[in-house]
């Protein structure tokens, strides 16, 4: 408990630029202190700042949680910009793979990705023959593979963080593209992951996904949902001006990754009908411009010439609340697979913690969690349906929308905020290893 207090007025004194006081404090922790500290390897294929998307923005809040505990932090992870400046900020050691570009967006990314672990394996194994890790914390599948290779020859304690169910997405992509037997090995791969390298422990993003690998013998004990979150501080900073005014045209909005699974035959046919239903409203499109989200816009432009569509393209994670407040309601229009069941979707999260409304196909993860939740609705997997929830939402008086919008940011803010969510998440990772350094 003192050591962890010292890592905070340690992290405490970087942040303020103390050097002197941050010094002495890690003369202090090492010389009159208990040790409880831990040097946790921490490995990704995404660059780890500033964050891409998808699972990304986890990262950054766990490892400031373990910096905070007092915890030394190696972080494994693809190039990324200014290192020296990042490590400074969040006081870790950076350890970069430059062989070439990786991130959600580059060109050839599931050659890479197959690639990456190979490499991960070796600059791990590098810096571990300079100086011992305590335990390794692996983020997504990817880094899994390596982790689990690196317990097998090393010994050294695992903790495995699964943010999806990565290959479970591939379940909607054309036979030509993946083919069907391919694919079901690659899933059976995944999951048989926490048992074929016997991980010490495994942090889920959904009760579903836990589920699937508690169904592969992986002992329930071991395993922790701890769910997808988001930053209050950034969200509560706009989100008293996010509810629409009275006379303003409807803006519907969908922000995040735009793959194909997000934005397939389900939101052509529903966008096609909440057009024709209610030609005035407005789409908004908040992230990254893709092939998906191109063809979209250029069937929605084509059979409705006048729709008001508007795309941001990429924006930082801290600007993402600005563009969803105003709106009307969110949007989560996925296509059906094991991928988006398994998936604890961040949208729901970021649309609830602005107060707005929700329409989503039946994803069994966001079902189970949110149920009962007055603030969300959920369709079939069909256009006709998700237009269906879209348009009650739109016919839905203000008032009404507004007087569920408190109780659904105020139940986000307190178990779903990152800082609760990274809290739970190491309070498991040093459980995990205190467990495994008694049984040697």
């Amino acid at each position: 408990m003192l050591a962890r207090y010292s890592g905070t007025v340690r992290a405490s004194c970087r942040e303020r630029g103390l050097a002197a006081k941050w010094q002495l404090c890690d003369v202090f922790a090492r010389n009159f202190l208990p040790d409880d500290s831990m040097r946790i390897a921490f490995l990704t294929h995404e660059p780890f700042y500033p964050p891409s998307g998808g699972g990304s923005a986890e990262a950054v809040y766990l490892v400031e949680e373990m910096v905070r505990r007092g915890h030394e932090v190696d972080i494994f992870c693809p190039r990324v910009a200014d290192a020296a400046e990042v490590e400074k900020r969040f006081g870790v050691n950076l350890h970069e793979f430059r062989a070439w570009q990786m991130g959600r967006y580059a060109k050839l990314r599931n050659v890479k990705y197959l690639l990456y672990p190979f490499f991960l394996e070796r600059m791990v194994e590098s810096e571990a023959r300079r100086r011992k890790f305590d335990i390794l914390l692996s983020q997504h599948s990817i880094a899994a593979v390596t982790a689990g290779k690196l317990r097998a020859k090393s010994k050294i304690p695992v903790v495995m963080n699964f943010l999806d169910y990565l290959s479970g997405f591939m379940e909607s992509w054309p036979s030509y593209v993946m083919p069907k037997p391919v694919l079901a090995r690659i899933m059976d791969y995944e999951l048989s992951l926490p048992c074929r390298y016997q991980a010490d422990a495994v942090l889920t993003v959904s009760d579903t996904l836990a589920d699937c690998f508690a169904d592969r013998g992986f002992p329930r004990t071991r395993l922790l949902p701890i769910y997808y979150g988001y930053d209050s501080n950034l969200f509560n900073a706009v989100s008293r001006a996010a509810f629409p005014e009275p006379e303003q045209p409807p803006v519907v909005v969908m922000h995040g990754s735009f793959d194909q699974h997000h934005l397939g035959r389900i939101a052509r046919e529903a966008f096609d009908r909440v057009l024709a239903a209610r030609p005035e409203v407005s789409f908004r499109f908040i992230g990254q411009r893709t092939a998906a989200l191109n063809r979209l816009v250029g069937i929605m432009k084509s059979e409705h010439p006048g729709a008001r569509i508007e795309c941001t393209g990429f924006l930082p994670y801290a600007e993402v609340a600005r563009r969803l407040a105003g709106a009307s309601v969110g949007l989560v229009p996925y296509e059906a697979s094991r991928g988006v069941h398994c998936a604890f979707v961040a949208k729901i999260v970021e649309y609830l913690a602005m107060g707005l409304p929700v329409a989503s196909t039946p994803l069994d993860s966001a079902r189970r969690y949110f149920a009962g939740e007055p603030l969300t609705r959920f369709s079939g997997f069909d256009g006709a349906s998700f237009a269906g929830k879209i348009l009650s939402w739109l016919d839905e008086p203000l008032a009404q929308r507004q007087a569920l919008a408190a109780p659904a940011m105020e139940k986000v803010k307190a178990r779903l905020d990152w800082r609760v969510i990274s809290r739970n998440a190491i309070d498991f990772v040093e459980a995990t290893q205190r467990m495994a350094a008694s049984s040697r």
